[in-house]
């Protein structure tokens, strides 16, 4: 089996090793066609070629739109895989015994949801927006490195299949150690599924630090005339601040994985019990790495949230720069909370206390986004579109999963609720009924521009109704089972002592939660495809009449001089005219939709 795991990362090294060489002989990282017979020079201009069609187009690609859409496509299909991982595990928890799932499913299950999540739909579907629109709303032509922006995103799919392996080959048994990977049950697992898992998570780092240094150097450096640091939209200056949080904490990650996989294969002691740096060197790394992660998640879906709500109420963003300072802070703070996931293994009191007191502060300059997205929504004239609806979401789901991180936050409440559902709904009250609900935000506010085509309101209703009640159903029963002291990461619970059957009952609850979700999933699934596909076609500059109230969007200036000529030609019968919100796409009479669309 050392023989076998020892081949595995040779092979990985090589491959990795080959990629970089190739990497270092390609030129003019700027054009569309390489370099021929050498090198550019230094007068080189830069310039993007005719796209080649099909296939290749998307094979070969440097345009930031392009990447920006493969990052996205990537990132449904891995939310797809994460959604499939936790219905089969809800469905299991139906009852108290394990009926439905071997606890080993059940557990290779987990430990792929959780990583799937994070580094495979999180970072990518933000990369997705960041990608497309920080150039345009910045006046770039493109990325600082549009080759490297490239490369970034064609290391995920492989480490997408080195991550799911476990699943795939034959004789290996998937990962079983949650997306923490907590020594010594890494170490001592002895399936190579688990090296797998650490090579496809280093090549997920890789892409997101390259990543990083892409949008350092382009925001830097590739700013229109018009555009200063005094005017810099609120979503990039999120997402600069996101790339270096990701500057610090995914090399940590990577090292930290490097020395896992060197006591997995070749014997070394850095995390070996009572040998080495010990069980609590790993907790150090990872979560001084695992909660910048948080940050870095929630941070750029903060920037949607506060560049797109204001749209919708009719008035500025309330206390811009503030908002920009808080974003500032919470960048520099989320380094200093990490060791509140370890206040339950025996560390030194006294640096309990200072980690706490840190942890309550980081409240701070979340609630003075939270206060100012209110302020900007009071008095305003607000419009219920499907991407306002999706941004009030956000900020309620947002105070419920902020609340519930401060009662961890305190010592003693956490040494009871620590490793419980509470932690797990605290947690998904963040991810799901924050970040995603932001994205939703953002792919409805942005469909016009990256599609040509409106979609079907109707549905797009339906799916945040159906998402905002499943996400509720879900997740606050597991505060109530935390509090009754259910364990996390269980695939029973069928004990001798307990509130068994009011364990039951919650499980049942949130499982029919899911259920929502998913039927709300599907609708959104449906609506984007067919509207991309057949929607009616948008043909105002205009599209959702921010001109009426002075909030006329910098990247709808660029689609009516670059995108909209194109899609206006030779238009068709189901084409809609005008620049009403949403205007005629679920099918309705009004030549003007009404304010409360």
């Amino acid at each position: 089996m050392a023989a076998t795991q020892l081949v595995l990362t040779t092979v990985m090294v090589a491959l990795v090793a080959g990629a970089a060489a190739v990497v270092t002989r390609l030129e003019n990282w700027r054009s569309y066609t390489p370099a021929v017979g050498g090198g550019g020079t230094a007068d080189e201009t830069v310039h993007h070629g005719e796209k080649p069609g099909g296939l290749t187009r998307w094979l070969t690609t440097v345009d930031h739109k392009d990447i920006g859409l493969l990052y996205g496509t990537f990132a449904v299909l891995a939310f797809a895989w994460g959604g499939v991982a936790v219905v089969l595990m809800r469905f299991e928890l139906v009852t108290p015994t394990s009926n439905f799932l071997e606890p080993a499913m059940y557990n290779a299950l987990l430990t792929s949801h959780g990583i799937t999540m994070l580094f495979l739909f999180g970072t990518p579907i933000l990369a997705a927006f960041s990608n497309y629109f920080v150039p345009i709303l910045i006046g770039a032509d493109d990325m600082a490195f549009p080759r490297i922006n490239a490369i970034a995103f064609w290391l995920l799919p492989f480490g997408a299949v080195l991550i799911w392996a476990g699943f795939f080959i034959p004789g290996i048994a998937p990962a079983q150690t949650a997306w923490t990977m907590y020594t010594p049950l890494s170490l001592d697992q002895p399936s190579p599924a688990i090296d797998l898992m650490i090579l496809g998570l280093h090549l997920t780092g890789v892409s997101a630090t390259m990543g990083a240094i892409n949008f350092i150097a382009t925001i830097f450096t590739e700013q229109g005339e018009d555009i200063d640091w005094a005017n810099l939209d609120i979503f990039s200056w999120t997402v600069l601040v996101q790339s270096g949080q990701i500057l610090f904490a995914f090399p940590l990650l990577g090292s930290a994985l490097v020395m896992l996989l060197l006591d997995r294969n070749l014997g070394t002691t850095f995390f070996a019990i009572g040998d080495g740096g010990g069980t609590l060197l790993w907790q150090h790394l990872f979560w001084f790495f695992g909660h910048p992660e948080v940050y870095i998640l929630v941070l750029p879906p903060m920037g949607l949230i506060s560049y797109i709500l204001p749209k919708f109420c009719g008035r500025k963003l309330f206390g811009f720069k503030f908002v920009v300072y808080s974003t500032l802070a919470l960048g520099v703070l989320s380094f200093g909370v990490w060791a509140h996931h370890m206040f339950a293994t025996g560390m030194d009191p006294r640096l309990r206390g200072a980690f706490m007191a840190i942890t309550i502060s980081i409240a701070i300059p979340s609630a003075v986004k939270t206060f100012n997205w209110m302020a900007t929504m009071w008095n305003g004239r607000l419009r219920l579109t499907a991407p306002f609806l999706f941004c009030v979401g956000f900020i309620a789901n947002f105070v419920i999963g902020g609340m519930t991180g401060v009662f961890e936050a305190a010592i003693p409440v956490d040494l009871l609720l620590h490793d419980t559902y509470q932690v797990v709904a605290h947690f998904h009250y963040v991810i799901m009924g924050g970040i995603a609900f932001a994205v939703f935000a953002g792919i409805y506010y942005w469909f016009p521009i990256y599609t040509g085509r409106w979609y079907q309101r109707t549905l797009a209703k339906a799916h945040f109704w159906l998402t905002m009640i499943g996400t509720n159903i879900t997740f606050f029963p597991m505060i109530l089972l935390g509090y009754a002291g259910m364990p996390r990461r269980y695939a029973t619970y069928d004990v001798a002592v307990g509130p068994i059957d009011l364990f039951t009952l919650l499980h049942q609850i949130a499982t029919l939660g899911v259920v929502l979700l998913v039927v709300g999933q599907l609708l959104f699934l449906w609506n984007v495809v067919t509207s991309w596909m057949e929607g009616a076609r948008v043909t105002s500059s205009d599209p959702w009449d921010l001109g009426r109230d002075g909030m006329r969007a910098r990247e709808f200036e660029w689609f009516a001089s670059e995108r909209l000529p194109a899609l206006t030609d030779g238009g068709s019968e189901n084409e809609v005219s005008g620049a009403s919100p949403e205007l005629r796409s679920d099918g309705g009479e009004e030549e003007r939709a009404s304010s409360d669309d």
